[in-house]
């Protein structure tokens, strides 16, 4: 929370008035039917989570109301808001309490769900760099970052993770015997997904969660005269650049509208532009979190009250 608030403030200060003002003109001008539209992209996915998260509990022998799983998943994403993680926590705690369904099996479908996401992710990320490798590139290069020291380093890091491997893999020693049992067991929950009866299900819900990420955030170009006419692949970049900021501050706080600015500017957006789409990107997204993140903590006891 700290960083993304100094992030706040050396964007703030390192900004002229005339920018500021500019950018505030703009978000101020942003078309609102396009910002709906954002907004059902967001609460679409939402919904296709709750759907997802019932199929991974059906075998277990639990079917929780749609309605509750919403609820749950909108206020758990607007407590990671506050504290990074607090949501994971939450969720199943408020399934045990309006569900019956154990906190450790809760979790568990939880911790199923994030490496599914985590691959899904990674997926896209690999696919735009392969996409737009010349691009990035190029702007790196342009930026003085040594390309060659990239490879090097990142060549490093794969043949010390291959030793690591093939440390944890022969080694005896009780911490290698848990890294094993641990990965073990994450591999076992992601494999047990093709195992359920609606596997197929899981995984529709799944790719329209995540185009329905992605649709949030390229209906946004249409906000910002410079970006209309971005392609989705070049939007993509952006996508994966916001994506990784929400990793290092509270739902991406301070840290979102520079990592997509920055991205943006590697089409030849401004910087003005740039920012301007990343805080109305921001703005739209937490906007979702936060009103009907809200209104869950509110209706979730008032529609359970026999609970």
């Amino acid at each position: 929370m700290l960083l993304g608030v100094f992030i706040v403030w050396y964007w703030y200060n390192s900004t002229s008035p005339e920018d500021r003002e500019l950018i505030l003109l703009n978000i101020k001008k942003a078309d609102p039917f396009w910002l709906c539209i954002s907004v059902l992209f967001g609460l679409i996915a939402y919904v296709s989570r709750a759907i997802r998260w019932n199929y991974m509990l059906q075998p277990m022998g639990y079917k929780p109301r749609l309605i509750n799983n919403v609820l749950i998943i909108l206020m758990a994403y607007l407590a990671n808001l506050g504290i990074p993680r607090m949501g994971e926590i939450l969720r199943p705690t408020a399934l045990a309490t309006y569900e019956g369904v154990p906190f450790e099996k809760g979790l568990g479908t939880i911790v199923t769900e994030r490496v599914v996401d985590v691959i899904m992710l990674l997926a896209i990320i690999t696919i735009t760099l392969i996409l737009q490798t010349e691009q990035i590139f190029s702007f790196l290069e342009g930026k003085g970052l040594p390309l060659n020291s990239l490879f090097a380093l990142l060549a490093a890091g794969v043949i010390a993770l291959a030793f690591f491997i093939f440390f944890v893999k022969k080694s005896k020693h009780a911490l290698a015997l848990k890294i094993k049992d641990f990965v073990q067991g994450l591999l076992t929950g992601i494999l047990s997904v093709f195992k359920m009866k609606n596997k197929w299900g899981f995984v529709f819900q799944t790719c329209i969660i995540w185009l329905c990420y992605l649709g949030m955030f390229w209906v946004i170009k249409y906000t910002v005269a410079e970006t209309a006419d971005l392609s989705y692949i070049q939007l993509t970049v952006a996508f994966v650049g916001g994506a990784i900021a929400m990793m290092f501050t509270n739902g991406g706080i301070g840290l979102y509208p520079v990592a997509v600015s920055q991205a943006l500017g590697i089409y030849g957006i401004s910087a003005v532009s740039g920012d301007t789409f990343g805080w109305i990107m921001w703005i739209t997204q937490t906007f979702v979190l936060v009103i009907f993140g809200a209104i869950s903590f509110l209706l979730l006891p008032l529609l359970n009250r026999n609970q």
